[in-house]
């Protein structure tokens, strides 16, 4: 597979385009075929050194937006669109600069939309930076009725009042 691969922290020209090996995604993870990606203020911090806990040589990408390619615990079914982000993304797995990227399944959220990749790409560390703007008790009408943590990440709320968006 292609991704985008930084060896130590640098200038955007030390950005290089590999062929890596693909992922096999274990027991508890999902393997994304990345259709759009987001670029965010956190991979210029990584790229600059800023950020701690890093290890290079690191595929970078906090965000991803595609389809399930591949996963072994059946939570998520083969083709289903999907968006992740964060959760240990480029900080302590490779991130989602690439034709794949393999992330633990509790950090993917399913969803359906006709909106073209492009778009779907910038929403998740989008809406995930809006909500954490909000005071906490702004949500409370959209909580899940099923009470705290049943439900998709608060990140995905907005999804759900997006016209041609179903998370």
């Amino acid at each position: 597979m292609k991704a985008v691969v930084l060896e130590a922290p640098a200038a955007p020209e030390a950005l290089q385009i590999r062929d890596l090996p693909n992922r096999v995604p274990d027991s508890g993870q999902v393997l994304i075929q990345v259709a759009a990606f987001g670029l965010d203020r956190s991979e210029l911090h990584i790229r600059l050194g800023l950020a701690q806990g890093v290890t290079f040589p690191r595929v970078l990408g906090i965000e991803a937006v595609g389809t399930v390619a591949a996963c072994p615990g059946g939570q998520f079914r083969v083709g289903e669109q999907v968006a992740t982000l964060m959760g240990g993304m480029v900080r302590t797995f490779d991130g989602g600069y690439a034709e794949y990227t393999c992330v633990p399944e509790r950090q993917v959220v399913p969803f359906r939309s006709a909106l073209d990749w492009a778009t779907l790409g910038a929403l998740p560390e989008m809406l995930q930076t809006s909500y954490g703007c909000l005071p906490s008790g702004s949500m409370s009408s959209r909580a899940d009725p099923a009470g705290p943590g049943a439900g998709p990440p608060p990140w995905v709320w907005p999804l759900r009042c997006s016209p041609g968006v179903w998370a």
